[in-house]
């Protein structure tokens, strides 16, 4: 019996998907350039057993198997390889318990982000982790990346969250990882351990994440720079001053013409760059950080800023910020960069990515969850301008570099995926690299699960 036929008789045909020319449209994320094989087949499972089903299937045959979210990645971790089968967790949507006494929800991994948040509300509670791409990207994949988001800088990102884990292992077995409880020191953190593996080491059936109660109303301070170092520097004081904002984010003035162009919305503004911070603090604690946020501002050179009373006006400066990335991609291929450094190295970090720009002769765009450190210049390229994409690539290369000199690294959240793996084995010793081997071997020993994502290649492993 051949795989299909024995998934056929597993799951039911109703889960598959044969037709060539729709398993086209599961073979990639939205990372720019990162390659993509056919897949032999497309399963969208919608129990825990089901999968288990598949992979043991996948295990038999010994068949590559690639999980996938909503394919909102940026890394090219979600990527077909030619021959594999592409498990879908899209129809896993249940959200099968929110417990407000212990202010945790259980979710199947293809419940979208923003649908949790809106659940968890109607309970008072708040469900942190909110990347950009919240209304869109699910909880399975979001566990995958270990996804952040504008809340991160204070909230932190999702393996903050996740408190435990339904996985099916390499070797076909259906295992939990992690507890329920409030503490809980058992064992190894095996649960931490897959939050932030791409799928390489099991698939996410089930997903417990821990609850906050609902915040108070944010105050908003908004800022506009003639230069991105000095928003940068900005971003520092605020550090330094000891204000950890509910969100800080720098958008520059190619992020909003984009926008606006797009969206209409009306966002035109007198600035090089937009830096938007937020309070969430009560009462006069609120104030007082918005204050602070304020005179850093100032203080950095801000040619205005001041604290939002348009509630509005302010939350159409935050949905340009969410809504920049399609935006641009309107323009042209865009090559996502994620990058993380200290928050003390961000003017010199933004200002060597406006170097890199200018030494290839590449439109950069910045976006940035900048008050953590989390940079996303954005690489455009014309459309079929063979030369622009191969300096976009090399710039795109120096920017991971320029990281690492300054005690970052190559990632943040959107994952390592395809995208990222040379820069992965520049930033572990070859010790560690070994040990995150040791750990695949261990999980998954028969490299079925996303194999070629995540690890260096032996090539990659040499680069100096």
């Amino acid at each position: 019996m051949t795989l299909v036929d024995e998934v056929r008789a597993a799951i039911g045909a109703e889960r598959l998907i044969e037709d060539q020319d729709v398993q086209a449209s599961y073979a990639s994320d939205e990372a720019e350039w990162a390659p993509a094989g056919k897949p032999l087949l497309v399963v969208r499972p919608r129990t825990s057993a089901e999968v288990q089903e598949v992979v043991r299937a996948c295990l038999r045959h010994r068949v590559p198997l690639v999980p996938r979210g909503a394919g909102t990645g940026l890394s090219g971790g979600a990527n077909a390889i030619d021959g594999c089968v592409v498990l879908s967790t899209e129809q896993m949507t249940r959200i099968v318990e929110i417990d407000p006494v212990e202010r945790l929800a259980v979710v199947q991994p293809g419940v979208v982000n923003d649908h949790l948040r809106a659940a968890c509300a109607e309970y008072g509670l708040w469900y942190p982790p909110d990347p950009a791409s919240a209304p869109w990207s699910t909880i399975g994949g979001n566990v995958a990346t270990n996804a952040g988001g504008l809340c991160c800088v204070k909230y932190g990102v999702t393996r903050d969250y996740v408190l435990e884990l339904e996985v099916v292992t390499g070797t076909g077995e259906l295992v939990r990882l992690g507890r329920r409880t409030a503490k809980g020191v058992a064992g190894y953190d095996l649960a931490g351990l897959i939050v932030g593996s791409e799928g390489t080491l099991g698939v996410v059936t089930e997903v417990t994440v821990r609850l906050r109660p609902l915040r108070e109303p944010e105050r908003t301070v908004a800022g506009y720079f003639d230069s991105i170092v000095a928003a940068g520097e900005a971003v520092r004081a605020v550090g330094a001053a000891g204000v950890v904002p509910s969100a800080l984010e720098l958008v520059d003035r190619h992020c909003l013409a984009a926008v606006d162009a797009w969206k209409n919305m009306g966002l035109s503004v007198d600035a090089n760059v937009v830096l938007l911070g937020r309070s969430d603090a009560p009462g006069p604690a609120g104030d007082a950080e918005a204050a602070t946020m304020l005179a850093c501002f100032d203080g950095a050179g801000a040619t205005w800023a001041a604290v939002s009373t348009d509630a509005d006006e302010a939350e159409a400066l935050f949905a340009a910020r969410r809504l920049a990335y399609p935006a641009l991609e309107r323009l042209g291929p865009v090559l996502t960069e994620d990058v993380c450094v200290p928050k003390a190295a961000v003017p010199e970090m933004l200002g060597r990515i406006e170097a890199v720009a200018a030494r290839n002769d590449v439109l950069i765009a910045n976006i940035a969850h900048a008050g953590d450190g989390n940079l996303h210049p954005l690489i455009i390229t014309p459309v079929g301008d063979a030369a622009a994409r191969g300096r976009a690539q090399v710039a795109f290369d120096q920017i991971l570099s320029d990281a690492l000199e300054l005690g970052g690294t190559v990632t943040g959240e959107h994952g390592v995926g395809l995208l990222k793996r040379g820069g992965l084995s520049r930033e572990l010793s070859p010790a560690v690299q070994a040990m995150h081997r040791a750990v695949k071997s261990a999980l998954d020993p028969a490299g079925i699960l996303n194999p070629g994502k995540v690890l260096p290649t032996a090539a990659e492993a040499l680069q100096p």
